[in-house]
């Protein structure tokens, strides 16, 4: 499916997807995302439920969205991006839109962990987890 928005596409054709583009802002920029290493986030890519893309107008990937399900009700939303040199014109909102509202899983029950952005994750229902979430944090080295 291909949504535009602003003149940026939005698409979650997973062949689309540059892994490079992801790689070069996940193990530099994001702060979630730099103990992992290229293997593991091609098996992450390779493993993903859906991914979703934004693309300029010449075809550049400038962000990304990673979703892994369990096909039926339960997803985690992971690795969510926009260049710094393309945010202020929505596409973030609209990335997580198309992830969540647009496609499979638009009823089923989403998790994310972040330190950031939180205001852009409460427009789609994300809030303190109920009692019925339990979490086993990462274990100390």
């Amino acid at each position: 499916m291909i949504i535009t928005h602003d003149g940026y596409e939005l698409d979650d054709d997973a062949a689309r997807i540059d892994a490079d583009a992801a790689w070069d802002f996940l193990s530099t920029e994001a702060y979630w995302g730099r103990s992992r290493t290229r293997e593991d986030f091609e098996q992450q890519l390779k493993a993903a439920w859906r991914v979703v893309g934004a693309y300029d107008g010449t075809g550049r990937m400038v962000g990304f969205a990673r979703a892994v399900s369990d096909g039926f009700q339960t997803v985690y939303l992971a690795d969510v991006y926009v260049l710094g040199s393309e945010r202020g014109h929505g596409l973030g909102k609209e990335l997580v839109r198309v992830m969540i509202d647009l496609g499979p899983g638009a009823k089923f029950r989403w998790m994310l962990h972040t330190s950031d952005a939180h205001g852009l994750y409460r427009q789609f229902g994300f809030a303190e987890p109920d009692g019925r979430y339990l979490e086993r944090p990462a274990a100390q080295p």
